[in-house]
């Protein structure tokens, strides 16, 4: 049973930027293409970012040239940059982009506020 712990989240002003982190239980970044997926009050989960087992990566149009999606062997990052408010959300990691029901960790929390 994988298990992804999420972390890196918090209060940050607009323009403002943050890193999150991804960490597995088990190796499975060099297995799986993987995402960053955030979940807004109200709203539904969306993919914003992935990257495949050789490292390819793609954004969606929201997030494109703020957000960038790396990893190494034992962790997933995504560096937020210029954050919106608009980006308020809670991330999660998962597979990408069809996630498992099974990996879903508690997310990390990212407030965008002045």
């Amino acid at each position: 049973q994988v298990t992804l712990v999420e972390s890196g989240g918090g209060l940050v002003q607009p323009g403002g930027s943050l890193r999150l982190a991804c960490v597995a239980s088990e190796s499975i970044f060099q297995d799986y293409t993987m995402g960053w997926y955030r979940q807004a009050p109200g709203k539904q989960r969306e993919l914003v970012a992935r990257i495949t087992t050789s490292r390819l990566t793609t954004y969606a149009d929201s997030v494109k040239g703020r957000f960038s999606i790396s990893r190494d062997r034992d962790t997933m990052y995504l560096q937020m940059s210029s954050l919106k408010t608009e980006d308020a959300a809670v991330y999660y990691c998962n597979r990408a982009p069809l996630p498992s029901d099974r990996w879903w960790g508690q997310g990390t929390p990212v407030t965008v506020s002045s």
